[in-house]
């Protein structure tokens, strides 16, 4: 239980940093087609846990992800249904795999 509160706090924490990120830059970056695609060995990334291919994630440092989490079905996933990469919320300016995974992920509604 402690784990996965750690893992939400620190999900949380960041995404109050790219929040903030965006508040004193006035707007988010574009979100255009065709935006670079997130990088796994990116430092936000990997703090993250993000994997391209959510089949991939680490299960044993990420206890809290279950194999129906995808970026596909999370809140901060910008695209339509069926969009194989979109813009997301955590990482502006920038694409993820619908079927990829971070441990900032929450249920879309």
């Amino acid at each position: 239980m402690k784990s996965q509160r750690r893992d939400f706090l620190k999900s949380g924490s960041l995404a109050l940093v790219s929040i903030a990120l965006v508040s004193r830059t006035g707007s988010a970056p574009a979100q255009a087609k065709g935006a670079p695609h997130v990088d796994e060995k990116d430092p936000t990334a990997t703090a993250l846990g993000y994997r391209q291919d959510a089949t991939k994630v680490d299960k044993a440092k990420y206890a809290n992800y279950k194999p129906d989490q995808q970026c596909a079905n999370c809140v901060q996933f910008k695209g339509k249904p069926g969009d194989a990469w979109a813009a997301c919320g955590i990482f502006p300016g920038k694409e993820v795999s619908s079927k990829g995974w971070c441990s900032a992920w929450q249920k879309k509604a």
